[in-house]
């Protein structure tokens, strides 16, 4: 009897050119009528033409929609919207728009955003910025424990309408609370006046919320200082990660029934409680974004890159996403920005452009080499317009009775995408050492597997590892040596459970970023090139006394200046004569306008492109103190604070190996 097939595991993006947008009338797409997957290019037709076989379930369909009664226009939309979905593996459906023609969709339409504006510390500050005003006008919500809009009319406006109360107010908001002795504040009850303004304005949108304390006034969500070191290395560490009353997640459940995203921006200077607050956003496909002991001169421009980005990227609101897939597999886990009342809808109150969600697929069945497996996803969303839309994902996965075709296809990015998501979701209720050890062994295990059913014979002291899965060792070593599965002393409790949360909504690019920073070589420049130079490993065995290296991680941009940095470069890129005169304050680069300085801040730039947090620069001299924070990310040696080197790892699974195998 032959071996079930197997699935080849990879990822790409979905989309690489503008989408086709299409209107299907009032009838909606081409659907199959038992399993109800949209007509894609996996749907094959039979009988002349007069019926069609569903790829996903293989039920029989009657080609119904070709002799549709109505205006000729309205059969040529048929066709043409039918044309797409045959097509294409990927493309939107408008719901409600009359449109005689498919185009690709490359920008978002134009449309009138509200805004509104609260302030709060024990109590809401509610702000009338209607246009015909000439000041704005306050109203006090003292009744925090049942929050209620006190206005409707002139809280939430037309920006361009009234641009000059707007502007008024925010000119205003410093003088009003300079002389305020509050020294506490509230945080659930402003999510939740945030959201009843919302479902009173009957639209679905998106609260910007900007905090810096611990909520420990009476009301609702109030939090006390749980950040107990004693915790750490014990099996109640768990508790540090989860949050500290039900409040936030049943706060987080409505604001996702009424389609209201939270972003909030953290600028915390002692413990806020990240794993409490920071669920709010996280469940509501909003983003957290914390600047501790945030200094304005030093600080700023990061705070309103980050804000800027976060206004003007493009964002769907209250989704749903549906997975479907082929006989023999099924989707059985979701990891990101979402929430899940049953086992298949999954409920997003937003998604934006730099979210993603990872499904986990469970091979129950056998697969057929023939047909393949096929996944459509599909999500049904508003847009900042107004307009419901439906966008299709359609994905075909090629099958193999064949160990070494699955790993010859597997990529590693994925993998350990996938393996930080379950790790980061497990922390909330197994001790931190339990899931090392899981790691470690699933790692083995994989590799045991291939060394025993593909790799050639050879010595039992050698590692054998597949061509594609070559970096696996590094990349789950440096998985393993995060500070959210290796507990330091020094890194504060609110820190670990902020980067929790961010891995859990990160896609595949930027978890490998993040796990594996990019470390160059500035020395090395070519200024006549536009090319970067090649990176080298995360290792201080690459450090070079005469050398300048730069080292990002998605998060943080470092620029290590060795003790002997030629002259010429100091000059170049700092504009002074020397490395004793470089000052390590500054976190952004003077325009010195030399070829240098270009090349270097061009290279900076092409990093910092397409990541969704603006990476804070920091200048770091060789053997002072803020070098110990930069040689944390060399992951390949040993960890200051524990954690494996990559040859002590590999020595590690190795091990591991040799003991399955035996």
């Amino acid at each position: 009897m032959p071996r079930p097939a197997r699935l080849k595991l990879f990822s790409r993006p979905f989309c690489e050119t503008p989408l086709y947008l299409v209107d299907h009338g009032e009838n909606g797409p081409v659907r199959c009528n038992r399993c109800k997957a949209y007509m894609c290019p996996f749907m094959q037709f039979i009988e002349g033409g007069r019926r069609y076989q569903c790829g996903f379930c293989s039920c029989v369909n009657e080609v119904l929609f070709l002799g549709h009664i109505g205006s000729k226009m309205s059969l040529c939309q048929r066709h043409i919207s039918l044309y797409v979905q045959l097509k294409h593996f990927s493309f939107h459906f408008m719901k409600g728009h009359n449109s005689s023609f498919a185009h690709r969709e490359e920008r978002e339409e134009p449309s009138a955003v509200r805004v509104g504006f609260i302030t709060y510390h024990t109590v809401l500050h509610f702000f009338n910025v209607k246009s015909n005003l000439a000041q704005p006008q306050m109203m006090v919500v003292t009744d925090i424990g049942e929050v209620f809009v006190p206005l409707l009319d002139g809280f939430l406006v037309n920006y361009q309408e009234s641009q000059s109360v707007i502007h008024n107010l925010l000119d205003q908001i410093p003088g009003m609370f300079a002389d305020s002795n509050e020294n506490e504040a509230v945080f659930a009850p402003v999510v939740q006046a945030g959201m009843e303004a919302l479902k009173a304005a009957e639209c679905p949108g998106k609260l910007f919320i900007f905090h810096s304390s611990l909520p420990t006034a009476e009301a609702p969500g109030k939090l006390k200082n749980r950040d107990d070191k004693r915790l750490l290395n014990t099996d109640k560490e768990k508790i540090l990660f989860q949050p500290q009353t039900s409040v936030y997640e049943a706060l987080a459940k409505d604001c996702v029934a009424h389609g209201c995203s939270v972003t909030l921006f953290l600028f915390p200077s002692q413990y806020v409680d990240v794993a409490s607050l920071g669920l709010v956003p996280l469940l509501t496909g909003g983003t957290l974004y914390k600047y501790s002991n945030f200094q304005m001169h030093l600080d700023s421009q990061q705070f309103l890159n980050d804000l800027r980005s976060d206004v003007e990227k493009k964002i769907g609101f209250d989704a749903i996403m549906r997975v479907r897939t082929s006989t023999g597999f099924r989707a059985t886990d979701f990891f990101g920005g979402v929430f899940m009342n049953n086992t298949t809808d999954v409920e997003m109150a937003a998604l934006d452009c730099d979210k993603a969600v990872t499904v986990e697929f469970k091979h129950d069945d056998r697969l057929s080499e023939d047909s393949g497996a096929l996944i459509q996803c599909a999500v049904l969303y508003t847009t900042i317009g107004g307009q419901r839309r439906l966008r299709i994902h359609n994905l075909g996965l090629n099958c193999s009775s064949q160990l070494a075709d699955l790993y010859k296809s597997c990529e590693t990015d994925a993998l350990i995408n996938f393996f930080a998501k379950s790790a980061f979701k497990a922390v909330l209720h197994q001790p931190l050492k339990v899931i090392r050890e899981i790691l470690v062994n699933q790692t083995a295990h994989m590799l045991a597997c291939y060394r025993k059913n593909c790799a050639s014979p050879s010595a039992a002291s050698q590692l054998i590892l597949p061509d594609s899965m070559k970096i696996l060792p590094v990349y789950m070593n440096s998985l393993l040596k995060s500070c959210v599965l290796l507990s330091r002393p020094d890194t504060p409790t609110d820190e670990r459970a902020f980067q929790r949360q961010l891995v859990m909504t990160m896609g595949v690019a930027d978890s490998q970023l993040f796990f594996y920073p990019q470390f160059l070589p500035i020395h090395t420049l070519d200024v006549k090139s536009t090319a970067l130079p090649a990176a080298v490993r995360c290792s201080e065995s690459r450090l070079s006394e005469g050398g300048i290296f730069l080292l990002a991680n998605g998060l943080n941009m470092f620029l290590w200046l060795g003790v002997s940095s030629p002259p010429e470069l100091i000059q170049g890129i700092f504009n002074v004569p020397s490395f004793a005169h470089v000052s390590t304050d500054m976190t952004v680069l003077p325009e010195v306008g030399s070829p240098h300085s270009r090349q270097l801040r061009m290279i900076m730039g092409v990093i910092q492109q397409k990541r969704p947090y603006s990476m804070k620069l920091t200048i770091v001299k060789q053997r002072e103190q803020p070098e110990m924070v930069f040689r944390q990310l060399l992951v390949e040696d040993r960890g200051l604070h524990g954690g494996s080197s990559y040859v002590d790892f590999l020595c590690c699974v190795h091990k591991e190996i040799c003991q399955l195998l035996s």
